[in-house]
């Protein structure tokens, strides 16, 4: 049961706190259980007011957790992995990377081999319990691996996937949500255009997209079925769409996707 674990966050910024959000929002969770490190800690403390252990030494964090996660920049792994490796457990802790980018190999050039570790890629609605968090792990049993993934279902839902597919899950999940931001942006920007204000436009837009959504994964749908439903022959929706096309829309997102995966690899 993840509300008896102990986990400690190291290096909380904007995704470490967004989880430690997620899991606050719990009605199992002791925030007591909750350990956040950062090296300036004044913007932890509004965590410090709900009950939660605020501290910047590291080590003194990790030693009694039951779960480490290593919400540093991919550039930080390595030397924080060298910092707390004394204070570590092998068989009896869960070492958990979100930085992208880092192989499990590379975290176990650091720590021992019989480690249990796990990449993770949730992304920024952890705050609202609302992210898709992508797993993959080294040396974990069924129970530990279980462990996991109900940590991150208390802030979404989790799918475990092969490490190879990492990256792509980074793009798709975790910078997915800035490309569907701009997205909305751009259609509060036309709304705005033909005549609404911008407070109006959002609500509606906001609306918009989280109907569209929840309509693919309650009818289990693809795209194009639901467009089919609102692209009436010389109709309004079809002449947008069309236009959109010829100036290039998917192509601009899906080479966007592309990009982005390629400046992962590159690194």
């Amino acid at each position: 049961m993840i509300s008896k674990v102990k986990i400690a966050i190291i290096g909380c910024g904007n995704l470490g706190a967004s989880i430690a959000n997620g899991l606050l929002k719990r009605d199992d969770f002791d925030p007591t259980n909750l350990t956040l490190t950062k090296r300036h800690l004044e913007s932890l403390s509004d965590f410090v007011a709900l009950g939660v252990n605020v501290q910047s030494d590291n080590a003194s964090a990790v030693a009694n957790a039951d779960i480490i996660i290593l919400g540093v920049k991919p550039y930080n792994v390595t030397p924080i992995l060298n910092e707390i490796k004394p204070a570590l457990n092998p068989r009896n802790q869960i070492i958990i990377s979100l930085a992208t980018g880092i192989a499990l190999s590379e975290m176990y050039e650091v720590i021992d081999p019989k480690s249990i570790a796990f990449r993770a890629m949730p992304n920024i609605a952890a705050d609202i319990q609302e992210s898709v968090t992508c797993v993959c792990s080294q040396n974990a049993d069924a129970d530990q691996i279980k462990l996991v993934s109900e940590l991150f279902d208390g802030i979404g839902f989790t799918i475990p996937i092969d490490e190879s597919l990492m990256e792509a899950a980074t793009v798709l999940g975790a910078c997915g949500i800035a490309y569907v931001l701009r997205f909305m942006r751009a259609m509060i920007q036309g709304g705005i255009q033909i005549g609404f204000d911008s407070v109006t436009a959002s609500k509606i837009v906001n609306q918009t997209v989280k109907g569209a959504a929840e309509l693919m994964i309650q009818k289990n749908m693809h795209p194009e079925a639901a467009i089919d439903k609102v692209t009436t022959p010389k109709g309004c929706t079809i002449v947008g769409l069309n236009e959109m096309e010829h100036q290039g829309f998917s192509s601009a997102m899906v080479r966007g996707v592309i990009a982005s995966y390629e400046k992962i690899a590159k690194n």
